[in-house]
Protein backbone atom coordinates (compact mmCIF):
# COMPACT_ATOMS: atom_id res chain seq x y z
CA UNK A 1 0.00 0.00 0.00
CA UNK A 2 1.32 3.57 -0.84
CA UNK A 3 -0.15 6.66 0.20
CA UNK A 4 -1.06 8.51 -3.46
CA UNK A 5 -2.47 11.97 -2.16
CA UNK A 6 -3.33 14.22 1.03
CA UNK A 7 -6.19 16.41 0.46
CA UNK A 8 -7.76 19.06 2.84
CA UNK A 9 -11.49 20.83 2.95
CA UNK A 10 -11.64 23.44 5.77
CA UNK A 11 -15.42 24.85 6.63
CA UNK A 12 -16.51 27.31 8.74
CA UNK A 13 -18.83 26.28 11.31
CA UNK A 14 -20.42 27.92 14.13
CA UNK A 15 -17.06 29.72 16.24
CA UNK A 16 -14.41 28.74 13.99
CA UNK A 17 -13.15 26.54 10.98
CA UNK A 18 -13.07 22.94 10.91
CA UNK A 19 -9.72 21.93 8.26
CA UNK A 20 -10.12 17.91 7.52
CA UNK A 21 -7.43 16.20 5.60
CA UNK A 22 -7.77 12.93 3.97
CA UNK A 23 -4.89 10.67 3.25
CA UNK A 24 -5.88 8.81 0.33
CA UNK A 25 -3.88 5.14 -0.74
CA UNK A 26 -3.60 3.42 -3.96
CA UNK A 27 -5.54 0.56 -2.41
CA UNK A 28 -8.90 2.53 -1.63
CA UNK A 29 -8.37 3.24 1.91
CA UNK A 30 -8.26 6.42 3.08
CA UNK A 31 -7.25 8.19 6.58
CA UNK A 32 -8.95 11.12 8.10
CA UNK A 33 -7.69 13.31 10.40
CA UNK A 34 -8.59 17.24 11.97
CA UNK A 35 -6.41 19.91 12.40
CA UNK A 36 -8.96 23.09 13.41
CA UNK A 37 -7.27 25.45 14.79
CA UNK A 38 -9.03 28.67 15.80
CA UNK A 39 -7.40 31.28 13.84
CA UNK A 40 -4.50 30.39 11.59
CA UNK A 41 -6.33 28.45 9.70
CA UNK A 42 -4.56 29.27 6.47
CA UNK A 43 -1.51 28.49 7.74
CA UNK A 44 -2.51 25.07 9.33
CA UNK A 45 -3.63 23.88 5.90
CA UNK A 46 -0.32 25.52 4.16
CA UNK A 47 2.06 23.98 6.63
CA UNK A 48 0.11 20.36 5.88
CA UNK A 49 0.27 20.91 1.84
CA UNK A 50 4.11 21.90 2.64
CA UNK A 51 5.32 18.74 4.76
CA UNK A 52 2.75 16.63 2.23
CA UNK A 53 5.38 15.54 -0.10
CA UNK A 54 7.28 13.54 2.18
CA UNK A 55 4.27 11.02 2.85
CA UNK A 56 3.21 10.84 -1.01
CA UNK A 57 4.28 7.50 -1.96
CA UNK A 58 5.39 6.19 1.56
CA UNK A 59 3.88 3.10 3.21
CA UNK A 60 1.40 4.44 5.47
CA UNK A 61 2.61 1.49 7.95
CA UNK A 62 3.98 2.54 11.14
CA UNK A 63 2.67 6.09 12.34
CA UNK A 64 4.67 6.91 14.73
CA UNK A 65 7.92 6.15 12.45
CA UNK A 66 6.32 8.82 10.32
CA UNK A 67 5.39 11.14 13.08
CA UNK A 68 9.52 11.33 13.91
CA UNK A 69 10.35 11.79 10.23
CA UNK A 70 7.69 14.66 9.75
CA UNK A 71 8.55 16.36 13.30
CA UNK A 72 12.40 16.46 12.66
CA UNK A 73 11.68 17.54 8.82
CA UNK A 74 11.04 21.39 9.92
CA UNK A 75 14.35 22.78 11.67
CA UNK A 76 11.97 25.40 13.15
CA UNK A 77 9.89 22.83 14.90
CA UNK A 78 7.11 23.24 16.98
CA UNK A 79 4.72 26.14 17.40
CA UNK A 80 0.85 25.81 17.30
CA UNK A 81 0.39 25.79 13.46
CA UNK A 82 3.29 23.08 12.66
CA UNK A 83 1.92 20.83 15.35
CA UNK A 84 -1.95 21.24 14.27
CA UNK A 85 -0.81 20.53 11.15
CA UNK A 86 1.62 17.45 12.32
CA UNK A 87 -1.30 16.26 14.47
CA UNK A 88 -3.92 16.30 11.64
CA UNK A 89 -1.37 14.24 9.53
CA UNK A 90 -0.98 11.59 12.67
CA UNK A 91 -4.27 11.34 13.43
CA UNK A 92 -5.05 10.27 9.81
CA UNK A 93 -1.77 7.96 9.74
CA UNK A 94 -3.90 5.73 12.72
CA UNK A 95 -6.90 6.34 11.41
CA UNK A 96 -5.50 4.77 8.31
CA UNK A 97 -3.40 1.72 9.94
CA UNK A 98 -6.87 0.96 11.83
CA UNK A 99 -8.70 0.29 8.70
CA UNK A 100 -6.05 -1.53 7.27
CA UNK A 101 -5.66 -3.80 10.25
CA UNK A 102 -8.93 -4.02 10.94
CA UNK A 103 -9.26 -2.82 14.16
CA UNK A 104 -10.47 0.49 15.81
CA UNK A 105 -7.42 2.91 16.71
CA UNK A 106 -7.81 1.94 20.79
CA UNK A 107 -6.84 -1.53 19.96
CA UNK A 108 -3.73 0.24 18.17
CA UNK A 109 -3.15 2.51 21.27
CA UNK A 110 -3.29 -0.99 23.67
CA UNK A 111 -6.66 -1.80 24.01
CA UNK A 112 -9.63 -0.20 25.52
CA UNK A 113 -9.65 0.22 29.42
CA UNK A 114 -13.58 1.29 28.81
CA UNK A 115 -15.70 1.45 25.92
CA UNK A 116 -18.34 4.05 27.48
CA UNK A 117 -16.27 7.29 28.29
CA UNK A 118 -17.39 9.97 30.53
CA UNK A 119 -18.02 13.37 29.28
CA UNK A 120 -19.20 16.70 30.77
CA UNK A 121 -21.26 19.24 28.91
CA UNK A 122 -18.37 22.33 27.64
CA UNK A 123 -19.41 25.69 26.89
CA UNK A 124 -22.48 25.58 28.77
CA UNK A 125 -24.50 27.86 30.31
CA UNK A 126 -23.84 30.67 28.08
CA UNK A 127 -25.41 33.62 28.14
CA UNK A 128 -26.56 32.74 31.87
CA UNK A 129 -27.11 35.85 34.11
CA UNK A 130 -29.30 35.13 36.65
CA UNK A 131 -29.28 32.78 39.51
CA UNK A 132 -33.28 31.48 38.51
CA UNK A 133 -31.29 30.76 34.67
CA UNK A 134 -28.08 29.67 36.28
CA UNK A 135 -30.43 26.80 38.72
CA UNK A 136 -32.53 26.10 34.85
CA UNK A 137 -29.59 25.40 33.19
CA UNK A 138 -27.47 23.50 35.64
CA UNK A 139 -30.96 21.24 35.81
CA UNK A 140 -31.11 20.64 32.42
CA UNK A 141 -27.00 19.35 31.95
CA UNK A 142 -28.38 17.17 34.59
CA UNK A 143 -31.36 16.11 32.86
CA UNK A 144 -29.32 15.34 29.84
CA UNK A 145 -27.50 13.04 31.74
CA UNK A 146 -24.59 15.01 32.08
CA UNK A 147 -23.00 14.37 35.55
CA UNK A 148 -20.04 17.38 34.87
CA UNK A 149 -20.50 20.66 32.84
CA UNK A 150 -18.19 23.52 32.61
CA UNK A 151 -18.80 27.07 32.48
CA UNK A 152 -17.76 30.69 33.25
CA UNK A 153 -20.15 32.67 36.45
CA UNK A 154 -17.90 35.95 35.51
CA UNK A 155 -16.85 38.01 32.97
CA UNK A 156 -14.12 40.15 31.42
CA UNK A 157 -15.69 43.18 31.82
CA UNK A 158 -17.66 42.31 34.96
CA UNK A 159 -13.87 42.17 36.54
CA UNK A 160 -12.51 45.48 35.03
CA UNK A 161 -15.47 47.65 35.91
CA UNK A 162 -15.46 46.19 40.12
CA UNK A 163 -13.82 43.58 41.10
CA UNK A 164 -15.57 42.77 44.73
CA UNK A 165 -18.98 43.23 42.52
CA UNK A 166 -17.98 40.48 40.04
CA UNK A 167 -16.82 38.07 42.43
CA UNK A 168 -20.13 38.53 44.51
CA UNK A 169 -22.29 38.08 41.28
CA UNK A 170 -19.73 34.78 40.72
CA UNK A 171 -20.95 33.48 43.85
CA UNK A 172 -24.64 34.22 43.88
CA UNK A 173 -24.58 31.95 40.35
CA UNK A 174 -22.47 29.10 41.03
CA UNK A 175 -24.43 28.68 44.24
CA UNK A 176 -27.55 28.28 42.06
CA UNK A 177 -26.08 26.41 39.38
CA UNK A 178 -25.14 24.18 42.62
CA UNK A 179 -28.20 23.55 43.59
CA UNK A 180 -29.73 22.97 40.30
CA UNK A 181 -26.79 20.45 39.78
CA UNK A 182 -27.00 18.20 42.75
CA UNK A 183 -23.83 16.58 42.93
CA UNK A 184 -22.88 17.05 39.43
CA UNK A 185 -19.56 18.10 38.94
CA UNK A 186 -19.10 22.09 37.85
CA UNK A 187 -15.88 22.85 36.38
CA UNK A 188 -14.66 26.41 35.82
CA UNK A 189 -13.66 27.91 32.67
CA UNK A 190 -10.99 30.85 33.62
CA UNK A 191 -10.03 31.84 30.00
CA UNK A 192 -6.44 33.12 31.02
CA UNK A 193 -8.20 35.80 32.54
CA UNK A 194 -7.26 35.94 36.02
CA UNK A 195 -3.74 36.65 37.71
CA UNK A 196 -1.88 35.47 41.10
CA UNK A 197 -3.53 37.99 42.95
CA UNK A 198 -7.46 37.70 41.69
CA UNK A 199 -7.68 33.88 40.92
CA UNK A 200 -7.46 33.31 44.80
CA UNK A 201 -10.32 35.92 45.42
CA UNK A 202 -12.45 33.24 43.12
CA UNK A 203 -11.22 30.22 44.57
CA UNK A 204 -12.65 31.38 47.95
CA UNK A 205 -15.97 32.88 46.68
CA UNK A 206 -16.42 29.95 44.83
CA UNK A 207 -15.25 27.03 47.10
CA UNK A 208 -18.31 26.34 49.40
CA UNK A 209 -20.00 25.56 46.56
CA UNK A 210 -17.25 22.50 45.08
CA UNK A 211 -15.83 23.47 42.00
CA UNK A 212 -14.65 20.34 40.00
CA UNK A 213 -11.25 22.72 38.91
CA UNK A 214 -10.24 25.97 37.94
CA UNK A 215 -9.49 25.92 34.16
CA UNK A 216 -6.54 27.92 33.12
CA UNK A 217 -6.59 30.53 36.20
CA UNK A 218 -3.57 32.44 34.62
CA UNK A 219 -2.22 32.89 31.23
CA UNK A 220 -0.37 29.47 30.74
CA UNK A 221 3.44 30.46 29.32
CA UNK A 222 5.09 30.53 32.90
CA UNK A 223 4.56 27.12 34.04
CA UNK A 224 6.63 28.50 37.83
CA UNK A 225 3.70 31.16 37.83
CA UNK A 226 0.97 28.03 37.93
CA UNK A 227 3.03 25.71 40.17
CA UNK A 228 2.97 28.97 42.45
CA UNK A 229 -0.79 29.35 42.23
CA UNK A 230 -1.80 25.99 42.62
CA UNK A 231 -0.01 25.90 46.23
CA UNK A 232 -2.18 29.00 47.10
CA UNK A 233 -5.74 27.17 45.85
CA UNK A 234 -8.33 24.92 47.36
CA UNK A 235 -9.61 24.37 44.09
CA UNK A 236 -7.10 22.10 41.76
CA UNK A 237 -6.15 23.94 38.78
CA UNK A 238 -6.68 22.27 34.92
CA UNK A 239 -4.52 23.51 32.48
CA UNK A 240 -2.56 22.32 29.01
CA UNK A 241 -4.38 23.19 26.19
CA UNK A 242 -2.26 25.58 24.74
CA UNK A 243 0.84 23.49 25.34
CA UNK A 244 2.44 21.12 22.39
CA UNK A 245 4.23 18.74 23.28
CA UNK A 246 5.78 16.83 26.80
CA UNK A 247 8.53 18.92 26.71
CA UNK A 248 6.19 22.02 27.37
CA UNK A 249 4.19 20.08 30.48
CA UNK A 250 7.43 19.08 32.57
CA UNK A 251 8.56 21.66 33.81
CA UNK A 252 4.26 22.24 34.93
CA UNK A 253 4.14 18.19 35.69
CA UNK A 254 7.61 18.66 38.02
CA UNK A 255 6.55 21.51 39.97
CA UNK A 256 3.32 20.63 40.68
CA UNK A 257 1.13 23.61 38.65
CA UNK A 258 -2.03 21.23 38.31
CA UNK A 259 -4.10 18.36 39.30
CA UNK A 260 -5.26 17.96 35.36
CA UNK A 261 -4.07 18.30 32.40
CA UNK A 262 -5.81 18.76 29.28
CA UNK A 263 -3.51 18.29 26.10
CA UNK A 264 -5.30 18.54 23.10
CA UNK A 265 -5.00 15.73 20.68
CA UNK A 266 -5.45 18.48 17.56
CA UNK A 267 -2.90 20.77 18.50
CA UNK A 268 -0.30 18.64 20.59
CA UNK A 269 1.52 16.35 17.65
CA UNK A 270 -1.62 13.85 17.68
CA UNK A 271 -1.85 10.23 18.96
CA UNK A 272 2.02 10.07 18.71
CA UNK A 273 2.95 12.50 21.13
CA UNK A 274 -0.41 12.57 23.40
CA UNK A 275 0.38 9.04 24.37
CA UNK A 276 3.53 10.68 25.82
CA UNK A 277 2.10 13.81 27.36
CA UNK A 278 -0.87 11.33 29.39
CA UNK A 279 2.48 8.71 30.42
CA UNK A 280 4.21 11.47 31.78
CA UNK A 281 1.82 12.98 33.75
CA UNK A 282 0.97 9.51 35.30
CA UNK A 283 4.23 9.49 36.91
CA UNK A 284 2.89 12.48 38.75
CA UNK A 285 -0.21 10.56 39.47
CA UNK A 286 -2.26 13.07 37.16
CA UNK A 287 -5.31 12.36 35.43
CA UNK A 288 -5.81 13.35 32.02
CA UNK A 289 -8.50 15.25 30.73
CA UNK A 290 -8.37 15.91 26.95
CA UNK A 291 -9.53 19.24 25.43
CA UNK A 292 -11.84 18.77 22.93
CA UNK A 293 -12.89 21.89 20.76
CA UNK A 294 -13.29 20.60 17.50
CA UNK A 295 -15.59 18.48 14.92
CA UNK A 296 -16.46 15.13 14.75
CA UNK A 297 -12.66 13.40 13.40
CA UNK A 298 -10.92 15.48 16.32
CA UNK A 299 -13.71 13.91 18.48
CA UNK A 300 -13.69 10.67 17.94
CA UNK A 301 -10.06 11.15 17.39
CA UNK A 302 -10.05 12.30 21.45
CA UNK A 303 -12.58 9.22 22.70
CA UNK A 304 -10.14 6.33 21.51
CA UNK A 305 -7.53 8.41 23.46
CA UNK A 306 -9.82 8.62 26.28
CA UNK A 307 -10.32 4.80 25.79
CA UNK A 308 -6.83 3.24 26.13
CA UNK A 309 -5.34 6.30 28.58
CA UNK A 310 -4.39 4.06 31.61
CA UNK A 311 -5.19 7.92 33.79
CA UNK A 312 -7.99 9.21 31.77
CA UNK A 313 -10.59 11.54 34.05
CA UNK A 314 -13.47 13.04 31.54
CA UNK A 315 -13.58 13.91 27.88
CA UNK A 316 -15.17 17.55 27.05
CA UNK A 317 -18.34 17.65 24.82
CA UNK A 318 -18.95 20.95 23.12
CA UNK A 319 -22.71 20.13 24.06
CA UNK A 320 -23.71 23.47 21.96
CA UNK A 321 -22.35 22.13 18.65
CA UNK A 322 -23.43 18.47 19.28
CA UNK A 323 -26.28 18.98 16.37
CA UNK A 324 -23.50 20.43 13.73
CA UNK A 325 -21.63 18.01 14.65
CA UNK A 326 -24.00 15.01 13.88
CA UNK A 327 -24.66 16.33 10.85
CA UNK A 328 -21.34 16.33 9.63
CA UNK A 329 -20.61 12.91 10.56
CA UNK A 330 -21.62 10.24 7.95
CA UNK A 331 -21.88 7.84 11.35
CA UNK A 332 -22.57 10.24 14.37
CA UNK A 333 -21.10 9.49 17.55
CA UNK A 334 -23.67 8.14 20.58
CA UNK A 335 -23.51 9.92 23.58
CA UNK A 336 -25.96 7.59 26.17
CA UNK A 337 -26.46 9.23 29.96
CA UNK A 338 -23.38 11.39 29.64
CA UNK A 339 -21.12 8.97 28.29
CA UNK A 340 -19.56 8.87 24.70
CA UNK A 341 -19.86 5.09 23.46
CA UNK A 342 -16.35 4.18 22.24
CA UNK A 343 -17.06 2.88 18.24
CA UNK A 344 -16.39 -0.82 17.32
CA UNK A 345 -15.56 -0.39 13.34
CA UNK A 346 -11.88 0.53 12.46
CA UNK A 347 -10.20 3.04 12.42
CA UNK A 348 -11.98 6.01 13.71
CA UNK A 349 -15.16 4.87 13.44
CA UNK A 350 -15.83 8.32 11.61
CA UNK A 351 -16.03 9.89 8.76
CA UNK A 352 -16.98 13.05 7.87
CA UNK A 353 -19.99 14.23 5.94
CA UNK A 354 -18.40 16.66 3.56
CA UNK A 355 -22.24 17.22 1.42
CA UNK A 356 -23.63 18.47 4.87
CA UNK A 357 -20.89 21.65 4.88
CA UNK A 358 -20.68 21.99 1.34
CA UNK A 359 -22.59 25.27 1.80
CA UNK A 360 -20.42 26.72 4.69
CA UNK A 361 -17.05 27.97 3.73
CA UNK A 362 -14.21 28.80 5.23
CA UNK A 363 -14.31 32.21 6.32
CA UNK A 364 -11.33 34.22 8.17
CA UNK A 365 -11.63 33.64 12.14
CA UNK A 366 -13.19 36.96 13.86
CA UNK A 367 -10.80 38.23 16.69
CA UNK A 368 -11.88 37.90 20.29
CA UNK A 369 -10.69 41.55 21.04
CA UNK A 370 -8.79 40.47 24.46
CA UNK A 371 -5.96 42.24 24.18
CA UNK A 372 -5.23 44.39 27.14
CA UNK A 373 -7.58 42.36 29.31
CA UNK A 374 -5.47 40.11 30.82
CA UNK A 375 -4.15 40.52 35.05
CA UNK A 376 -6.86 41.19 37.26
Amino acid sequence: MKITAVRTFTHWVDWCNWLFVRIDTDEGLCGWGEGSLHGSIAAVDAAIHEIAPQLVGQDPAGPERHWHRLYHAWRWRGGAVSQTALAALDIALWDLEGKRLGVPVARLLGGALRTRVKAYASHWMQGVTTPDEAHAAAQEAVRRGFSAFKWKPFTAEGLRDNEARELRRAAALMEAARDGAGDAEIFIECSELLSPRTAPMLDAALAPFRPGWLEEPIPFENAKAMVELQQRLVTPIATGERLLSRFEYRELLEGGGCRIVQPDLMHAGGFTEIRKIAALADTWYVPVAPHNPGGPICTAAALHLAAAVPNFLILEQMEPQRAMRDRASRMPLVIENGHFVLPDAPGLGVEPNLDALAEMAAQPQPRSGRAGSLYW
